[in-house]
């Protein structure tokens, strides 16, 4: 049974794809349009983000739900990188270990916020939702 023509495996795999893609315009966004310079952290998680957008875009074009593998290993890199800056936003991990204090913008910092969320829970709730989305996708195309 070809993927195509497994029922119910599709809707997930196009969701996550709206996730990846609609974070990839938001920092697109924030960054180009509203002159927010980025992070480390915040490079690294686009580094995970941006290529995601693409394999789930073109897995969910072509109804393929066995590329699900590859991006469940992209959003886990991402959801782990995501997980530390929300612990070291939060002030959970101390200042000692942070990794953008000596040059370039904070990664703790209060302008890390959009519309009053800070973006690395965003980029976690992103991550985590393409994670389970997929986890759907791959479970609903089993034979």
């Amino acid at each position: 049974m070809s993927d195509v023509t497994r029922e119910g495996s599709w809707p997930p795999l196009f969701a996550a794809f709206a996730i990846a893609l609609a974070a990839s315009l938001s920092v697109l966004f924030v960054g180009e349009v509203m002159g927010q310079v980025p992070c480390n952290l915040c490079w690294f998680q686009r580094a995970f983000m941006f290529p995601l957008a693409v394999v789930l875009g073109l897995a969910a074009l072509r109804s393929e739900t066995h590329i699900a593998v590859y991006g469940i290993a992209l959003a886990v890199g991402g959801w782990l990188v995501a997980g530390f800056h929300t612990l070291l936003y939060a002030g959970i991990i101390p200042d000692r270990i942070q990794p953008c204090t000596a040059t370039g913008p904070s990664c703790s910092s209060a302008d890390m916020t959009i519309l009053g969320m800070p973006l690395p829970a965003l980029s976690l709730g992103a991550f985590s939702a393409i994670i389970i989305l997929l986890l759907l996708s791959r479970r609903r195309s089993a034979p």
